[in-house]
């Protein structure tokens, strides 16, 4: 099962960090708030949109990025290993 443990939560910010097992996911979901993705480790997501398209997100340790509020998507950890990442919600 996903480990979400949310880090920080007040009236700016959410921060959460996600933890997965091979093969585990988020499950399908929309954010609320813009929001960036800063990566644990080196590794691959594969993201199924809410029209059912799969793509494979390559991520870098401590490379960031930014996506805008409204996203819909369920997130799985495409690699052979435990992947983790820090999620920071602009509310």
């Amino acid at each position: 099962m996903t480990i979400s443990e949310i880090m920080i939560d007040n009236k700016v910010t959410r921060v959460t960090k996600w933890s997965f097992l091979p093969g585990e996911d988020t499950g399908q979901h929309i954010h609320e708030y813009d929001y960036v993705v800063v990566p644990i480790l080196d590794g691959k997501l594969k993201i199924i949109d809410n029209n059912g398209n799969e793509t494979i997100s390559e991520l870098k340790k401590g490379v960031s990025y930014f996506r805008e509020k409204g996203v819909n998507h369920n997130v799985i950890n495409f690699n052979e290993f435990p992947y983790s990442f820090v999620e920071i919600e602009f509310k």
